[in-house]
């Protein structure tokens, strides 16, 4: 029987405690809560939908409401609209918080959640529909193509398409 030195034992007992405390920092941070503010802001593919948000004084209110769906944009869907409307959106706060509200609806609703067709009203005022055939979910034109981005105050699906709210009358 060969003997370990203890110079060794006390090594491997600090290396152990080290670990586990790594592992215990690791597994807090990869749990902690994250709003949809945090969430949208971590998010490469919703840069725009992000920048746009902070514009229009919405990201704050993303970061403190809920709990609400977001059928956020991606940039490429951004990149897809007239520059010139991009454009004049941002310099028109209302006229973009507007956009970005019809985007959003009251409650959770989960990709598992949507059978069928329906419609649900949108903190812009308007009614959008959200249908779903197979594994396909789609809003209104728009087609889900990341589902599920699970925040604290709510959920993110990621769409191809920017929608258009109604014209008012």
């Amino acid at each position: 029987m060969k003997l370990i030195p203890r110079q060794h034992l006390i090594l491997a007992a600090v290396l152990a405690t080290a670990l586990n405390i790594t592992g215990c920092a690791s597994t807090q941070v990869a749990n902690a809560p994250v709003t949809l503010s945090a969430t949208i802001a971590a998010d490469q593919e919703l840069s725009t939908f992000n920048k746009l948000a902070q514009d229009s004084g919405l990201a704050a209110q993303l970061g403190a409401t809920g709990p609400v769906t977001i059928f956020a944009p991606s940039d490429a869907a951004f990149k897809a609209m007239p520059a010139d409307a991009l454009s004049k959106l941002s310099k028109d706060p209302e006229a973009l918080k507007s956009l970005l509200n019809f985007h959003i609806v009251q409650g959770v609703i989960k990709s598992t959640d949507i059978t069928g067709s329906s419609t649900k009203e949108t903190l812009q005022g308007a009614k959008i529909s959200i249908s779903k055939a197979g594994d396909f979910v789609t809003v209104e034109d728009a087609m889900v193509t990341s589902a599920d981005k699970v925040a604290t105050n709510g959920v993110i699906h990621v769409i191809d398409t920017v929608l258009t709210p109604p014209k008012k009358k």
